[in-house]
């Protein structure tokens, strides 16, 4: 497999052109750097200058129906830039005949994203509580904004049978290019017989874990939420259930101990806190009930095995971003046996 070049991606004097047509400033050459962290979409560092922005495109090959919509998440930037902790957008272009795909920027932001190590300015107990404590105080802003205020459209009703729909169409549309998982068919019943009761719909981030936000290098402040392509109103619980999926998710199935290495290692660390106490953190500061969430964790471990079962095909059709999606030939049979064991034992502390 070959990895995409950035001359395959983008059209550099293109996009230097539309750049110096369309954005503020002073015209001049661009430096375009490309961002290899991350299985979805394609990420490049650009700038003129003294300015300095992040520009994101999708992936290049076929895409699946809904996947890696660039122009998603920056119309959910543009509404809630002022209200939740997000960059600045600066412009999208829809014209895929530009560069071969839609894409935007958005300001850079500064600061270190979380995966496998902690600022040492705050690798301490307390430092760590703060990212915990920080990563609910976020989450619980972007559900307080109001969208409608904020001119983001959406249904206010539905979410979560959507949700369902949504990623068993998807896996039916994967599964003719990658393979059988007969597990994911019972959990896909399980969720269709379980739905709950509605509630009121906020901004949904649809991908809200730790390596998609930035912190501030000298102290445990959350200054930026990223990678914003599943955004969508519906809700709340999803976030928080995804979230908490990540943070410390179920027991490693036997025989997997020694090829697990995720940045979920970092919150057993002393001092984080447990998805218990984020979950009542969050249950506080929002003022609402949490309620079903055995269904609402493995409706977020479903969600996740689908859509890196989605990448792990992007891998074996030679188009994926990153190639670290091979890990998806075992890692998503591996999801799946934790799926179903946290269906049999009712979940977990939350």
């Amino acid at each position: 497999m070959t990895e995409p070049t950035l001359e395959h991606l983008i059209d550099l004097p293109a996009l230097e052109r539309f750049i110096n047509d369309h954005v503020p400033g002073t015209p001049g050459p661009i430096q375009v750097e490309k961002h290899v962290a991350g299985f979805s979409n394609e990420t490049f560092y650009v700038s003129r200058g003294g300015d300095r922005w992040v520009m994101r495109r999708p992936p290049a090959g076929p895409l699946l129906p809904t996947a890696h919509d660039v122009l998603r998440e920056y119309r959910f930037l543009a509404g809630l830039h002022g209200r939740a902790r997000v960059p600045r957008p600066v412009v999208a272009c829809e014209d895929v005949s530009l560069i071969g795909a839609p894409f935007y920027l958005m300001e850079r932001a500064e600061g270190v994203v979380i995966r496998t190590e902690i600022p040492a300015a705050y690798d301490t107990p307390e430092g760590r509580r703060r990212i915990g404590e920080e990563m609910v105080d976020a989450l619980v802003e972007l559900h307080a904004a109001d969208w409608r205020a904020a001119g983001i459209s959406g249904r206010d009703s539905g979410y979560v049978p959507r949700q369902v729909e949504r990623w068993s169409k998807q896996w039916e549309l994967t599964r003719p290019r990658t393979r059988e998982l007969p597990g994911l068919d019972a959990i896909t019943a399980w969720l269709k017989e379980r739905i709950p009761a509605e509630v009121p719909h906020t901004v949904v981030h649809g991908d809200y874990k730790l390596d998609n936000v930035m912190f501030a290098r000298d102290e445990p402040r959350l200054i930026a939420i990223f990678d914003w392509e599943m955004a969508t109103i519906g809700d709340p619980l999803a976030d928080l259930s995804y979230l908490l999926h990540s943070w410390a998710p179920a027991p490693i199935p036997a025989g997997y101990e020694a090829r697990v290495a995720t940045i979920a290692g970092l919150s057993r660390q002393p001092g984080f806190l447990s998805p218990g106490e984020m979950a009542a953190r969050y249950e506080r500061l929002i003022g609402r009930s949490l309620r079903d969430f055995l269904f609402y964790r493995v409706l977020a471990a479903y969600k996740l095995i689908v859509i890196l079962e989605g990448l792990y095909m992007h891998y074996i059709e030679g188009a994926a971003s990153n190639p670290a999606s091979a890990d998806f030939e075992w890692r998503v049979p591996m999801m799946v046996l934790q799926a179903e064991q946290m269906i049999a034992t009712g979940g977990n502390d939350v």
